[in-house]
């Protein structure tokens, strides 16, 4: 029993003693590995320049670009650009970098290597700011493989600009672009291309938009031409078509409602004033706070919008509401003293008659001259219409006649007109400006002749009711045929 309790406790013992000879060379060997690594790096950056490109003064160095989108996260019509958040990948060769003949070996480095040796000058040439992520450390990392392959990453967020056309906002596409390029390098030193080709973008199917929809992505290579030798520039196209459900409810919807609303006026009476005037400057004032919402959230552009055409169209119906309830209040009152101002003038003629026919009678042996009063010039002229007349047989004193008298109108008018003498002017204006005014006063009674008197104003508000409505649902199918359509 002795022995075998001796015999376990020295395989015990045993046991430990071997498994701490084992964590001891293992730990001599990851700190022999590590030393290696470390060894490795020094002795590539010793003599390393990092001022000089790969294959300097052999051959064009390429490098290929690979996106993969993170975000979209705004779009301004108002400042014409876009911030999207991205990762970026750059790959290159190296052959300073070599370290080991295997190609899958590799070494994944923080983004502080990156100032210890080349990286290419790549900028975005539509850029208007960006900034790189630094939380909890810069979003940076470098893989180093073993036969000097290179892989630059960055995770960062730009704003980059996108000049809209917005003719046919809201109901228009933008095309908005990424453009990569090399700040200092030509083609003759770096050329740039797209990794895997259109496969070099990534993510832009889960990325999701609150007004807009990525209809189409495609990835461009073309040559800018500048003053210095040309240069390489990749583009990665957006085509985005705008998501119009948020104007049909907060624009095209309140606007229509609105112009049916100011419809109403036609079924009230005409005598309520206040009513329909009320109702009108509503209609009015509700369209224009409606136009002033939309026009605050664009650029202030010289061409005409989509938007602006179909508000204006609405202000219009709106306004031309109100003034059909004007014309109608002016129908109606300007008939009725019309109607009043005939009857009273019926009236004054009829009395005039009256006193005419009593007055007839006395008229035998007295001056007649009533209601006639003559100026200076026309007694003057008119002595020899006076003549005694004397009656034989009579005791009575010889009477004074008055010849025909004449109107007071031709008096005013014909008589002295024609007879006054009048000084010319020099130059002759007033002559014809009178003639023009003439001639434009007889057109317009001619056109008022021709067109249809309204005997009832009720006929007004019938015409309205029916022409409005109807030219309104031709604009509207006129309006989205033709934008729907491009």
């Amino acid at each position: 029993m002795f022995l075998k309790y001796i015999a376990m406790l020295v395989l015990k013992e045993s046991t430990v003693l071997i498994v701490t000879l084992v964590l001891l060379v293992g730990s001599y060997g990851d700190q022999s590995r590590f030393q290696n690594t470390t060894d490795t790096i020094e002795r590539l950056l010793k003599g390393y320049d990092i001022r000089l490109r790969p294959q300097f003064e052999v051959q064009a160095l390429r490098i290929g670009m690979e996106i993969i989108i993170a975000s979209f996260d705004s779009i301004s019509e108002v400042n014409m650009d876009y911030t999207i958040t991205m990762y970026l990948n750059q790959y290159w060769t190296d052959e300073r970098l070599v370290y080991s003949n295997d190609s899958d070996d590799n070494l994944t480095l923080t983004g502080d290597f990156a100032e210890k040796i080349w990286v290419p000058d790549t900028f975005f040439a539509n850029d208007k700011n960006s900034f790189l992520h630094d939380i909890t450390e810069k979003n940076k990392m470098i893989r180093l493989f073993g036969n000097g392959s290179i892989v630059y990453g960055m995770r960062f967020t730009t704003t980059l600009a996108c000049m809209m056309d917005l003719h046919y906002y809201p109901l228009d596409e933008q095309n908005c672009t990424v453009e990569v390029e090399s700040y200092g390098y030509t083609m003759f030193d770096v050329i740039m291309y797209w990794r895997n080709g259109k496969n070099a973008v990534m993510g832009v199917e889960n990325v999701e938009l609150p007004q807009f929809h990525i209809k189409e992505y495609k990835t461009v290579v073309t040559i800018e031409k500048l003053m210095t030798p040309n240069y390489q520039r990749l583009s990665l196209s957006f085509k985005l078509q705008r998501n119009i459900g948020y104007f049909i409810f907060q624009t095209y919807l309140p606007s229509i409602l609105i112009v049916m609303l100011s419809w109403v006026s036609f079924w009230i009476n005409h005598e309520a004033t206040s009513a329909r005037v009320a109702l009108g400057i509503t209609t009015v004032l509700t369209m224009t706070t409606i136009s002033n919402g939309v026009r605050s959230s664009l650029p202030r552009i010289s061409y005409v919008k989509a938007i602006d055409i179909y508000l204006v169209v609405c202000f219009v119906f709106v306004f031309a509401a109100l003034l059909e309830y004007a014309a109608v209040n002016y129908k109606y009152w300007g008939g009725k003293a019309k109607r009043k101002a005939k009857k009273l003038r019926e009236k004054n003629e009829s009395m005039y008659d009256k006193d005419d026919s009593e007055n007839k009678n006395d008229v035998s042996d007295n001056i007649e001259l009533r209601d006639l009063r003559l100026s200076p010039i026309l007694g003057i002229r008119n002595t020899q219409n006076f003549n005694i007349e004397v009656e034989e047989n009579s005791n009575t004193p010889p009477s004074l006649r008055l010849g025909p008298s004449m109107p007071r109108a031709a008096v005013s008018r014909s008589y002295i007109g024609n007879n006054l003498m009048r000084r010319p002017s020099a130059s002759g204006s007033y002559p014809r400006r009178r003639k023009f005014f003439t001639h434009f006063r007889q057109k317009a009674k001619n056109i008022k002749v021709r067109m249809p008197r309204v005997q009832d104003v009720n006929t007004i508000d019938k015409y309205a009711r029916l022409f409005f409505p109807l030219l309104f649902i031709i604009f509207n199918i006129s309006y989205w045929a033709f934008y729907l359509m491009q």
